[in-house]
Order: structure tokens, then C-alpha cells, then sequence
């Protein structure tokens, strides 16, 4: 293994997964870590570990750790989302901090930025497109409300180590400044350093300024020059993954402003059926129903779509009443089953919205290992198991074009066909 990651959630590892592939490496996603992980020349280990208590996050990224080391990687990743999605308590800095001492690494670029879907940096300042990012919806985040913008000082909440920062204009000089720059802070004893981005090129460079550094943080967008760093030049890609037929589901639980879009643009054209969480709550309304709806709703052509998207006042009123954790539990829990259960009806493609959401999905289905499909939209790539069968979308809250639901099903089928030809 040449690179190893670790993502703190499902759909993160999948859009890192998407960036190491399209870079040419020979990529496996590993849900949780794996007894081995050397078959490969990136392992990505998924986490559901995003929203846990920190002393939690820490322990599980140190057994991924373990394991990708193991494995022989010569470089460690820790990959969180564009957004940042954390608290004054953590993820990040905890995990962050305790994967510095693990490696005894000297510091670390901490970058989320994903200018390919709009997160720019800027002065240390997260963009959310043209707004600053407690300005953009994410500080509604019913989980990780991002109230500041200036991932620095939020960081700093975080972590027990000082921050620095390498700001815009040494990035635009290139790797080999950049690499200067990051000397010069690890002497200040700047042991965690963000760096601004606002395009792919500024990602390049970052990424091949980290050529060497024990220690990589960041959105899937840092990982753009890593391969470079590390793949003789000129290699030829290695081929998609065939995936399984079969009929197809999208279940949503992001309550984003783009999966609000994605959910109400897909229900003008195809069946779609919303959940009552309060009914979900009151154990009025379980899977069982919502599979009685996809019953009726099979055979046709469109792609049926179950969903407990809400606005944020709706979704603030049910946090009020009954708790923000418990709503949360509540719905993770009703998508699991209910993915179990059309798994065991036949159902081999399915599409998800939402990292807390499609985590639950994926581990309910006791998928271990996925290999990685063509991209449907920026950082959101099919990916295929072998046991269970599956081809799966695993959509980040934010990430995909309107039709996105849709486009991922036509991207499905566009794909070789497992065992055809066998």
C-alpha cells in the first residue's frame, strides 16, 4: 500500500475514493478496518465516527491507523467533509492530534477545501460558494452547526497543538514554496497548518508540497496531487469494476439544501414516499410500511425514493420535542432496517443522501469492502461489493446536481455487468 486514509464517514470515503481513482491509483474503500489491507495501493478506511464523543473518534482512527500501517502505507490521510462538520469539542483536532503523536509526524496540512463543488479557503476562512460558511445553511447542521467560519480559530477550539496558516498567495507560488512555508511553521511550532485553496491548481500544489509528510488532513480535494507523489508517470488507469443488476431504491436522510432540491426535483417525475419521523418516533410508522409504499411503487421505470428530508425549521421542532440525538438515532435506525430488508427482496442498487445516513445503510448491509465506479457527479462515485452484491451511491448531504438521483440509476446501468460473459 502506498497511500493509506482514514474518513470519518461513509460517503467522505467514497468521494476520496472517487479523487484517488480518477488519479489513477488502484483504490479499495474499507468499511471499518479491515484484518488486511495491503491488496491495494490505497485503502481508504470508512469511519462512523464524525458526530461520536471525541475520546471515540480517536480510538477508531487509531485502529484504522494500526491497520494501514500494517499494510506497509507510506503516507497516512485523514479525510473529513468540505464543510468542516464538527464541534468546539471535535472531531477533528482530537483526531487530528492523536494521529500526529501515533506517527510522530512533525505537523500537518489541515485543507478541506473542494473548489470542484464550490468549498473554497481563503485566509483561513471557509466559502460555501459565494458565502462564508456559517452563512450557508451548514450552521443549522443539526449535528455539527458550524457557527465560524475561520477554520483556524475553530480549530484551535479542537486542538491541544498550534495552529498555522499558509495563506493564499505563497500557495499560488507552488510546491516548492508552499514546502518552505510549512518549514518554517513546523520552527514556530505550528503543528497543525491550514492552507487556503480556491482551485484545483492551488490543491495540486498543496498535495505535492506534502510529498515525504507522514501526515496529510483534508477534504478528498487535498488528495488531487498525492498520487502524483507517488505513481511512476505515464501509467495506464486500471479498468472499472463490473456491477449487479437488479432493481433499484434511493433512500434520503440529509436535510441539506441540496438534497432538499435533489428530493423535490426527483418527486415531480418518480414515486416518492416521505416519512413521518414523529409517526417513526411513536413507533407508528416503521419499515414495514415503507416497504408495503415500494411494493406498489415497483415495476415501473422511475426510481422509487423514500426520504425523511425536512426543512430546518420542521426538522429544529422535532430536535425541540423529543431531542436532537434520539431524532437522529431514530432515523439511522429506520433507514438500517429498512435496507436490510430490500437487500433481502433483491434489491442490488441502491443510491443514499446523507453521511450519517448512508453509513447506517452500509454497515446495516454488512458490506466489508467496495471497489470504485465511475464518478456521477463531483465526489460521489458508484461503488461495487462482491458480498453482498451491490452497486451503491453514497451522496454526501451537499454534494450532486439537481438530478442527481436519477443520474446516479443512469450511471448504474451505463456499467459492465457483473458476471456478464462469464
Amino acid at each position: 500500500m502506498l497511500l493509506g486514509a482514514i474518513a470519518d464517514d461513509f460517503t467522505g470515503a467514497s468521494d476520496l475514493a472517487n479523487t484517488l481513482a480518477l488519479r489513477g491509483m488502484r483504490t479499495t474503500l474499507f468499511v471499518g478496518p479491515p484484518e488486511r489491507a495491503d491488496a491495494c495501493e490505497a485503502g481508504i478506511v470508512a469511519l462512523k465516527s464524525r458526530s461520536n464523543p471525541p475520546e471515540e473518534a480517536v480510538a477508531q482512527s487509531l485502529a484504522a491507523l494500526a491497520v494501514l500501517r500494517q499494510a506497509g502505507a507510506a503516507q497516512i490521510l485523514f479525510k473529513y467533509c468540505s464543510t468542516f462538520d464538527s464541534t468546539k469539542a471535535g472531531n477533528i483536532g482530537p483526531v487530528a492530534d492523536a494521529l500526529l503523536e501515533a506517527l510522530d509526524a512533525p505537523a500537518a496540512i489541515v485543507c478541506p477545501a473542494f473548489p470542484a463543488n464550490g468549498r473554497t479557503l481563503y485566509r483561513g476562512h471557509l466559502f460555501v460558494g459565494d458565502r462564508l460558511l456559517n452563512e450557508s445553511g451548514m450552521e443549522k447542521h443539526p449535528l455539527t452547526p458550524m457557527t465560524d467560519a475561520n477554520i483556524a480559530r475553530w480549530l484551535s477550539h479542537q486542538s491541544r497543538n498550534r495552529i498555522g496558516l499558509v495563506p493564499l498567495e505563497i500557495v499560488r507560488r507552488g510546491a516548492a514554496a508552499v514546502r518552505t512555508a510549512l518549514d518554517e511553521a513546523i520552527r514556530r511550532n505550528e503543528r497543525l497548518i491550514v492552507c487556503d485553496a480556491t482551485s484545483d491548481e492551488d490543491l495540486l500544489a498543496l498535495g505535492h508540497a506534502a510529498k515525504g509528510m507522514a501526515l496529510v488532513t483534508g477534504g478528498s480535494g487535498i488528495a488531487l496531487g498525492l498520487p502524483d507523489n507517488l505513481l511512476p508517470a505515464g501509467r495506464a488507469m486500471p479498468p472499472p469494476p463490473a456491477a449487479p443488476t437488479g432493481p433499484a431504491l434511493a433512500l434520503s436522510g440529509s436535510c441539506s439544501r441540496a438534497t432538499a432540491l435533489q428530493v423535490a426535483r426527483h418527486a415531480e417525475a418518480a414515486p416518492a414516499f416521505r416519512l413521518d419521523v414523529a409517526a417513526i418516533l411513536a413507533g407508528r410508522q416503521g419499515p414495514a410500511d415503507a416497504l408495503a409504499w415500494l411494493g406498489g411503487a415497483a415495476g415501473g421505470a422511475a426510481l422509487p425514493l423514500i426520504y425523511s428530508t425536512a426543512d430546518p425549521a420542521e426538522v429544529a421542532a422535532l430536535q425541540a420535542a423529543h431531542g436532537g440525538e434520539r431524532v437522529a438515532r431514530a432515523i439511522e435506525d429506520f433507514f438500517a432496517a429498512l435496507a436490510r430488508q430490500a437487500l433481502a427482496r433483491g434489491y442490488r442498487r441502491i443510491i443514499t443522501a446523507g453521511g450519517e445516513t448512508s453509513s447506517a445503510i452500509v454497515a446495516a448491509l454488512g458490506v466489508r469492502a467496495l471497489a470504485i465506479g465511475p464518478e456521477i457527479d463531483p465526489g460521489v462515485p458508484v461503488v461495487v461489493s462482491e458480498a453482498p452484491a451491490l452497486a451503491l451511491a453514497l451522496k454526501s448531504g451537499n454534494f450532486g446536481a439537481p438530478d442527481f438521483f436519477a443520474k446516479a440509476l443512469a450511471v448504474m446501468a451505463a456499467m459492465p455487468v457483473a458476471g456478464a460473459g462469464a
